[in-house]
């Protein structure tokens, strides 16, 4: 793992995931919204930028050009199928044998045997077609992205996040493969750590066509129930 990309670089998930990748010594090249190109100033001179939006085909074709590992963060913005297009471009055009790391939210299911509080499932539901109502969110598109990722051939994981906090790193996060697990019920994770796991599993080959369903090592229900909990190394 030499050199990877960053899609959704300018983001606070983005940024953590830049200074984890920076850390190891990979070179690394980021996609972001031209007007939001500033926000990455602190990283300038280390990191290669392409200003675009993150499911234009042709910017993401050219980003991915020659990189290990793709690190994207699936944001289901509009009603545009972003969430979709930014995944399906980057199955397409990342090169063969790289490895493709995807971020989304716990709502997301794989394989259908997930179990949700009425709380999540009450806050999806009218969140959702709020925001789609508003043209500003579809998180339809977001599941749709990860069927589309679930159904390739590719080397490919899922990361689903808790809720996330500000503060310093606890360490890469405990995981299981599906919400409603005992270890999972903290529901929280340190944003920079759910960076931390995104760049681990470039290297993991134990994650590839895994959905990890994440929480903080260091959470109540992390501690609990230690023997639930698939963990990797501290």
């Amino acid at each position: 793992m030499k050199r990877i990309c960053i899609i959704g670089i300018s983001g606070k998930l983005g940024q953590y995931m830049t200074e984890h990748a920076l850390a190891r010594g990979y070179e690394v090249v980021g996609v972001c919204r031209p007007e939001s190109v500033d926000k990455l100033e602190r990283f300038k001179g280390r990191i290669t930028i392409i200003p675009g939006r993150t499911n234009d085909r042709e910017v993401i074709a050219r980003a991915v050009q020659g990189c290990d590992g793709v690190l994207t963060v699936l944001a289901p913005w509009g009603t545009e199928n972003y969430a979709s297009g930014t995944a399906q471009a980057v199955l397409d055009f990342a090169d063969p044998g790289a490895r493709l790391i995807f971020s989304c939210g716990w709502h997301i299911s794989r394989d259908g045997k997930d179990r949700y509080s009425w709380k999540l499932k009450a806050f999806v539901a009218v969140f959702g077609k709020i925001a789609r109502a508003l043209r500003l969110v579809d998180l339809n598109d977001q599941v749709e992205a990860t069927n589309r990722i679930f159904g390739s051939e590719r080397l490919w994981t899922v990361v689903r996040g808790s809720d996330l906090e500000e503060g310093e790193s606890e360490g890469l996060p405990v995981w299981s493969r599906h919400v409603g697990d005992p270890v999972l019920a903290s529901n929280l994770t340190r944003r920079t750590d759910f960076a931390l796991f995104m760049v681990h599993a470039l290297t993991d080959d134990r994650l590839i066509r895994e959905a990890p369903a994440i929480v903080g090592r260091n959470t109540a229900s992390a501690r609990a129930h230690p023997q639930a909990a698939q963990s990797v190394p501290a």
